[in-house]
This record gives C-alpha cells, sequence and structure tokens, in this order.
C-alpha cells in the first residue's frame, strides 16, 4: 500500500503525460494504471478518480488528439498545408497519433472523444472543400477519404520507419507536399 497522500497540483494531466510518455516508448499494450501512479507519486488507485480504467484513459488521450489535430488542420491555409500539418501532427505527437486510429483500444461512444472526432472532422472537411465543393456530393466525401487516406498514410508509414529510404535526409513535410502536389491541385 502506498502511504503517501493524494496530492498533486495536476494529476489528471501528470499521468496523461506519463501515459504519452510510455506509448511513445512501448506503445498502448505497455499501458498500465498502476505504473503511472507510480510514477506520477501517487496511490495505485489515484488515477480511477480520473480515467476509471486503462481504457477510460486512452479514450481521454484519443479525444485530447482528435482536439489537437482539429486546431492544427485548422490553421492551414489550404488542402496541402492541411496534409501538411496532418503529417506534423503524427511526427510531434506520435503517442496521440497511435491511440487516435485504434477503435479496440477506446470507449467509442465517449461524448469527448465522439466531439473531438467531429471537429477534427469537419477541420479536414473544410480543408477538402477547397479543391472539392460540397455540392459535388460522393465525390467530395471521396476526395476527402483520398486526402485523408494520403495524409494518413504518409504519416503512418513515416512512424513506422517505413519510409526512411525513400524519404531519407529529407525534411518529411517537404517530401509530403511535393507527394500531395502530384495528386492534388488546387482550384
Amino acid at each position: 500500500m502506498n502511504d503517501r497522500p493524494y496530492h498533486h497540483g495536476d494529476l489528471r494531466r501528470a499521468v496523461l503525460t506519463a501515459a504519452l510518455d510510455v506509448i511513445a516508448a512501448d506503445g498502448p499494450s505497455g499501458l498500465s494504471l498502476r505504473d503511472l501512479a507510480r510514477r506520477a507519486g501517487v496511490s495505485h488507485a489515484a488515477p480511477a478518480h480520473h480515467f476509471k480504467d486503462r481504457t477510460g484513459l486512452l479514450t481521454a488521450i484519443a479525444a485530447e488528439g482528435f482536439g489537437l489535430l482539429a486546431a492544427t488542420v485548422n490553421e492551414a491555409t489550404d488542402l496541402k498545408d492541411a496534409g501538411v500539418r496532418y503529417v506534423r501532427f503524427a511526427r510531434e505527437h506520435p503517442a496521440h497519433f497511435q491511440v487516435m486510429f485504434a477503435p479496440g483500444l477506446l470507449r467509442t461512444d465517449d461524448l469527448e472523444l465522439t466531439t473531438a472526432r467531429a471537429l477534427a472532422t469537419d477541420a479536414l472537411r473544410t480543408a477538402v472543400a477547397e479543391v472539392r465543393p460540397a455540392e459535388q456530393g460522393d465525390d467530395a466525401r471521396l476526395a476527402g477519404v483520398a486526402a485523408w487516406s494520403l495524409a494518413h498514410g504518409f504519416a503512418t508509414l513515416l512512424q513506422s520507419h517505413n519510409l526512411d529510404g525513400a524519404v531519407g535526409g529529407r525534411d518529411p513535410e517537404e517530401v509530403f507536399r511535393t507527394l500531395s502536389g502530384l495528386l492534388f491541385r488546387q482550384g
């Protein structure tokens, strides 16, 4: 039993930060609330006050990630810039990125998660609408799928080091900018 009292300035943030570090190093499977409590210097039950369980913690990480992604993509000047920002987000927030797209780890009906995911989706749709107006129906939706597939696929391959040879020493964001320019023309 941990005899330390529950005194922490922001336990929720401390647990999230520790979890992100563990996920970045070992993946989501390496995550344990007991280990995170130890890292935060609190009782093993303390994180449950904020997250209930491991799934709750991973859901909170995904919700935070989608919120960060939405804010990042909303700053884009055009579709190509949105894709570059998506790739940058994946590089700067690898643990969020791993968890966000693993629905088997999450409470997919969580309100915070569904709201943040909707904000990120809207940001991506707005970027695509500059190239394919929404009035085009299925074509606009498919253009969105194509744009997301390109950015997400590139980011995923980059994160798993499958593009190390292809990218070489070049800036991955510039490589993505060139790649997206080959496939999407601003209109």
